[in-house]
């Protein structure tokens, strides 16, 4: 399966793809999208370029879903709203493809790829390198989007083994009494 982490950003958004074959995990390519080229104050011009940006890795290599970082409520609250503006165009193209999207927090991302979730970029960046065989240290916002990549391919192996195990595919946690579910 192919896995393409989104690492958004209003000026670079980090992207990452990984093939997986159960635990193993294999790069593909990782980079980013920034939107220097558009007007710092053309709020619109800058998410257009990340829109087309995520589409045009989509196109290029054809991942099977996504795996993009929940916005954590910053100190300075304009930051969090551009920010989110930035992952809603993001999650827009992803979504404008049929691609499933799967959402982590940063702390979930360090801690499948770090083991603890106050983990450095540079701890994230080391581990990524690690983990993939990678030949260098990819860069800060590539590193984080290849994380939460690993992260999906974690918890993707994870969700698929219960379910092999548990053999009945219908919902457990909402059975009335005869056994229907909904």
């Amino acid at each position: 399966m192919r896995i393409l982490g989104i690492d958004p950003g209003l000026r670079t958004t980090g992207f990452g793809v990984v093939d997986t074959d159960g635990h193993r995990l294999e790069y593909v390519a990782s980079g980013t999208v920034r939107t220097a080229t558009a007007d710092i104050g053309n709020l619109p011009a800058r998410l257009k370029v990340i829109f087309e940006g995520v589409g045009e890795v989509c196109e290029r290599w054809q991942p099977a879903c996504a795996a993009v970082e929940i916005v954590f409520v910053n100190v300075n609250p304009q930051s969090t709203l551009l920010l989110g503006q930035a992952r809603g165009a993001a999650i827009a193209a992803l979504v404008a493809r049929a691609l499933p999207v799967h959402e982590f927090t940063a702390l979930q991302m360090k801690q499948a790829v770090v083991g603890h979730g106050l983990a450095r970029k540079e701890q994230v960046q080391a581990m990524v390198q690690r983990l993939l065989a990678l030949p260098g240290l990819p860069g800060k916002d590539a590193a984080d989007a290849l994380g939460l990549a690993v992260c999906q391919a974690h918890a993707g192996s994870g969700l698929a083994a219960v379910a092999r195990q548990s053999g009945d595919p219908r919902k457990t946690h909402a059975r009335y009494r005869r056994g229907r579910a909904y």
